[in-house]
């Protein structure tokens, strides 16, 4: 099977299905509230890799690593923000693997960028400049872990989506975006 970018990908095929309810599914899998998720790229790597092929097996064509509160700023809150490069390799490398070892159809690797849970300025105190540097380093790792496209999800904030998406850019891989409003 030869190998597509994922935007040859995304102009040969009318849709993809990205896999979802990550936390809910690590909740069913053990996960206590106030974990980090993201911790269990090293503490719990079978359940992060056994979810991950279980997305696969029922259709997904794109999985997204365990990294949405991979950022400095939400892994500060774990004692982690001098983790960032090690939480997000950490979760990509689980994710390419079971990715790799699927040989019926090629799956993607969506590196997942969730929000810093600051509030940006005006309206709060985070400057817009510190958004941009946290995000460029969460991508860089990502990157390094071997995924195929960033995926900036679940922002509410304008400024912070593109902070996010100036930040990600920087890595050079594609960008997917999504926000949520109440």
């Amino acid at each position: 099977m030869a190998r597509q970018t994922f935007p040859e990908a995304l102009s040969s095929r009318p849709w993809m299905l990205a896999d979802g309810a990550t936390g809910t599914n690590y909740f069913m899998m053990g996960l206590q509230s106030g974990d980090a998720p993201e911790m269990w790229n090293f503490e719990h790597t079978d359940r992060v890799r056994s979810l991950h092929k279980q997305f696969i097996e029922a259709g997904a064509d794109i999985i997204l690593t365990n990294t949405f509160g991979g950022n400095r700023h939400r892994l500060k809150l774990h004692d982690g923000q001098d983790k960032v490069h090690a939480v997000n390799v950490a979760a990509a490398k689980l994710a390419r693997a079971e990715a790799d070892a699927y040989t019926a159809r090629q799956i993607f690797v969506a590196g997942s960028i969730g929000p810093t849970g600051e509030i940006f300025m005006p309206v709060g105190a985070f400057p817009y400049e510190e958004g941009v540097t946290a995000f460029a380093e969460q991508a860089a790792a990502l990157k390094d872990g071997g995924v195929d496209v960033l995926w900036i999800e679940t922002m509410s904030s304008e400024d912070e989506l593109k902070a996010a998406v100036e930040g990600a850019s920087q890595a050079g891989l594609p960008i997917v975006t999504t926000m949520s409003f109440d």
